[in-house]
């Protein structure tokens, strides 16, 4: 007979026999969360084809930026027109009725005015293509919503913003110096609200939550890369990281609308609350 844990021996059967039982209750309760994001997941795959060949063709042609046409912007917005038929694919219905999918493709729309005002940056359009993307961090931020408040991620988005114009503000010029501060302030409040809602665990973890977290901080991160690159110091390979990650930042954010996070109904009762 084997000595209980108490006398310095090992478990008795019976009380081995209880851990594995809640381990495998465990290990299902997690799993059981698991499953319906691979098949969500699994089923939008398909519908994203398009748009990872677009991202591919951008990358293999690799159009020289010093020479802005309209068929490298039309190379470049590719891969976001990709995305604005991957929430088309779910039906105009889903967008009618779901506020904060709408936002997003809206959004969508002007992020593609603004990656071809930036073809022509050189020419004098930086600050028109910084116009469309700060409508675009304005729309994704009322689509992620106010709720739950999360103060504690908005207190450190506060800090890394600032931190992220005080470093840029010793090579900025001009109006720059105010425009680059504002443009600052709006990603770091999107960024907020992305990883707002953003639970890693528990029942109330969603997928689409994750997705629009990762896709916040990268769209920040490309941001980031086009700010020191312009106005502080040449970062290496700067294109590929900016175009790599701004591109995986809007397919993770246009997957975020697919578990909408409002149905209309539950967003007009909100409103009247």
């Amino acid at each position: 007979m084997k000595k209980s844990r108490s006398d310095g021996g090992y478990d008795s059967p019976d009380h081995t026999a209880w851990k594995w039982e809640d381990w495998d209750h465990l290990i299902a309760s997690h799993f059981s969360h698991l499953i319906p994001m691979i098949l969500q997941v699994k089923s939008e795959g398909p519908k994203l084809v398009p748009f990872f060949k677009a991202t591919c063709v951008y990358f293999v042609l690799w159009l020289p930026s010093s020479s802005p046409s309209w068929v490298s912007a039309l190379i470049k917005c590719l891969p976001i027109f990709c995305l604005w038929l991957f929430l088309l694919a779910h039906g105009l219905g889903f967008l009618l009725t779901h506020p904060s999918a709408t936002r997003i493709f809206v959004g969508l729309v002007f992020s593609a005015i603004g990656d071809a005002f930036l073809i022509w940056q050189d020419q004098g359009y930086f600050v028109h293509g910084m116009l469309m993307f700060a409508v675009t961090h304005m729309l994704y931020a009322s689509a992620f919503g106010m709720r739950p408040l999360g103060l504690r991620t908005g207190l450190l988005m506060v800090i890394l913003s600032g931190l992220c114009y005080a470093f840029l503000y010793p090579n900025l010029t001009g109006a720059f110096t105010y425009i680059v501060g504002v443009y600052v302030a709006i990603i770091g409040f999107m960024g907020w609200r992305a990883m707002a809602g953003l639970q890693l665990v528990g029942a109330a973890w969603r997928w689409t939550e994750l997705a629009a977290g990762t896709g916040a901080l990268l769209f920040i991160v490309s941001d980031l890369t086009i700010a020191l690159d312009k106005f502080c110091f040449p970062v290496p390979y700067s294109r590929a990281l900016i175009m790599s990650t701004y591109y995986a930042a809007q397919m993770l954010i246009a997957l975020s609308a697919v578990e909408s996070r409002e149905p209309v109904e539950d967003y007009r009762l909100s409103k009247a609350k």
